[in-house]
């Protein structure tokens, strides 16, 4: 009987082991295929939605599938255990959030987009440090090289990591003193909302699912208001397209999978996922814009081999 029981135990590890990385998969080809995806979405080269409506949406559809998750669970806590100190913290993240996403926006009036995506990467060393510090999570020389390699290699794929045929080789960067404070200001809030929200989705004794509901009930609202104030041009649809469509879903599906990754993992790991997703990025985007690999395409590869090394491999 107990050799049957080690059995079950053992195929039940493996099972789940398998389901984790497939999520972990799946989240790395969602964030490769971002950036593909909208530019397919493009028309006449100039994005035609609005990009609140987009997180609107994208926040609507989480909290959709956060409530089927619910319904859908046999355990859920009786009604009377929870108050409104459960749902509370979940605003500020949400808050941070919201300030983050409008953060890039006005970014884009300082510094030109190569240099936002190169600077962005900036934002690995300021989640870590803040894993580290507000977590009390020690992390060793090893793993803190690790992370370095991390941003080396997203430093050197977003400095020319791909290249069109005809355009020249090398990048100028472009950014203002205000654009500096701004991308510290991003990068700090980043960091920041990341390590929070796994902070309250692990002091928590509440299934998950119920977790996201408060979380994304405060981003739509939150959201909605952003954008009736903001004012959309045009209607809430417009400019909409299947491509855009997948856009949402994509992102809403990463979103509660980075939410499973943060309460039963950590924001290190997320970490390594967003860092891995530069491999599938740079496939899609040989394979559907003719776009050709760069010898920095291959150094940060280097880099982020080592670095998942460094920080899981060796002991």
């Amino acid at each position: 009987m107990g050799m049957f029981g080690n059995a079950a135990g053992s195929a039940n590890r493996l099972l789940h082991r398998g389901l984790w990385a497939l999520m972990l998969l799946l989240s790395v080809a969602i964030y490769g295929s971002h950036a593909p995806l909208l530019t397919l979405c493009k028309v006449d080269g100039a994005i035609p939605f609005s990009s609140t409506s987009v997180v609107v949406l994208v926040e609507l559809t989480k909290l959709a599938l956060s409530l089927l998750s619910l319904l859908a669970g046999a355990r859920e806590p009786p009604a009377a255990a929870l108050s409104w100190r459960h749902a509370a913290p979940f605003a500020l993240s949400a808050l941070l959030y919201a300030a983050n996403n409008n953060l890039v926006v006005h970014m884009q009036l300082f510094m030109d987009p190569s240099t936002f995506q190169v600077l962005s990467n900036l934002k690995i060393v300021s989640t870590a440090l803040l894993y580290s510090l507000l977590l009390r999570r020690r992390l060793g020389a090893r793993r803190w090289l690790a992370l370095l390699l991390l941003l080396a290699a997203g430093v050197a794929y977003s400095c020319g990591g791909l290249r069109g045929p005809r355009e020249p080789a090398g990048m100028r960067l472009h950014v203002t003193p205000v654009g500096l404070l701004l991308l510290s200001v991003y990068c700090l809030i980043s960091g920041l909302s990341a390590v929070y929200t796994e902070a309250i989705l692990k002091s928590q004794a509440l299934p998950l699912s119920l977790q996201n509901i408060f979380l994304y009930f405060f981003g739509v609202l939150l959201n909605l208001m952003g954008s009736v104030w903001s004012g959309t041009e045009g209607g809430f649809l417009e400019g909409f397209s299947p491509w855009v469509l997948l856009v949402v879903l994509s992102q809403a599906l990463n979103g509660l999978i980075m939410s499973v990754v943060m309460k039963h993992s950590s924001n290190i790991t997320r970490l390594f996922v967003i860092s891995c997703s530069i491999l599938v990025n740079a496939l899609l985007s040989v394979a559907l814009f003719n776009l050709q690999l760069t010898l920095l395409f291959f150094m940060a590869v280097a880099c982020i081999g080592l670095a998942v090394h460094l920080y899981y491999g060796v002991t």
